[in-house]
This record gives C-alpha cells, structure tokens and sequence, in this order.
C-alpha cells in the first residue's frame, strides 16, 4: 500500500463572483484538464451546476464526478452619472432628476467552504484547477484552498482576480483534550475511594 496522498483539495474556500455571461463564455474555450472530458452546465432556479464528464472509460457512469455550484442572483449596474449632473442640493424644487442608465445582470457566486462549491471526489483535483482559472477572471472575491498534488501538498490563494503566494503552515493548538490533562485525575485520587 503506498503512502502518497491521493490527489485531493482540502480546506476549499471561495466566495468568488463573476457575470454569468462571463462565466458561460469562459466554459466555451476553457482547457479542460486530460482527466476532464468535457463539461456540462445546468441551471436550476437560482442554481448553477457546473459537472465534470470524465474521460477515463473505466469509471463508472454511476459514479457521481466533481460538481462545481454557484448561486445565480440579479444585480442592478449602473452607469457613471454625467460630470455635468447637480448635486440634489442644488436643484431647483420643481427640477426632475433624470434617472442613471441601469441594467439588470445576472451574476454567478461560487461561496462556501468544501463540498458547498466543490463536491463528489472523482476528478476532484481536474475541476478545482478549472475553479482556479475562473476565479483568476473574477474581479471580485478570494479563493483559497490546499491541495495534494503528487503527494505534495500546495496552498492556493487568488484574491480579485490576482494569483497571490500562499504556503502551508504547521500550527500546534492547544485542544479540549490537553486541557483535560491538567484536570483532576479521578481514579488516582486519594479521596475518592
């Protein structure tokens, strides 16, 4: 039995957002990963399901492979207001503002920690590397995660868009269970018989 890692993503967090147009045109002309055949996008209701199809023959049909999901929502954009446009202060009384040119759209939010943006193992490591060049096209939000990468373990963080050094730290923290250690020991106590 060996003692490598399994590729794997540990501690996955995202809040990224982009414009589900932009999301769409980036599936269209995205390198999928040799493990990845091809991808299949399904919306339903405010839900975005992004699969993974494998290309190995062996894994089986039924075998649920990775799923990226982002929550679709409607934003109002507006256009920079007119250099020349008053102050409201400055109006006269029975001056009409002239509303700001505005549209509707709709935008994809991949957020959540582990399996509620990246979920199912098989060809996990294929679609968070996808996930990873779509977060490097969002203008807005991070992705961080840890993964285990031929039996490597490699720190990933993107911040706006912008691939940002990351590492992997080793911390010891005090647990409940060494704490408890300093308690009192009842079966070795002298009055307790």
């Amino acid at each position: 039995m060996s003692d490598e890692i399994p590729p794997t993503v540990f501690t996955l967090r995202s809040n990224i957002t982009l414009p589900l147009e932009d999301v769409h045109e980036f599936f269209e002309s995205v390198d999928l990963p040799p493990e990845i055949e091809d991808i299949q996008i399904e919306r339903r209701n405010n839900r975005l399901l992004i699969s993974s199809v494998a290309s190995d023959e062996s894994l089986s049909k039924y075998t649920p492979t990775a799923e990226l999901k982002a929550k679709v929502y409607e934003k109002r954009v507006y256009e920079e207001p007119p250099e020349d446009r008053q102050p409201y202060a400055n109006r006269a009384p029975d001056e009409e503002e002239e509303p700001i040119p505005s549209e509707l759209v709709e935008y994809a939010r991949f957020a959540g920690r582990g399996d509620e943006v990246l979920r199912n193992t098989a060809l996990q490591l294929g679609m968070f590397t996808v996930l990873a060049e779509l977060a490097l096209q969002a203008e807005e939000g991070k992705l961080t995660a840890i993964t285990a990468v031929e039996g490597e373990l490699e720190a990933t963080r993107i911040v706006e868009g912008d691939d940002r050094p990351a590492t992997v730290e080793v911390v010891e923290e005090k647990t409940e269970s060494d704490e408890a250690q300093n308690g009192v020991d009842w079966r070795e106590n002298e009055y307790i018989k």
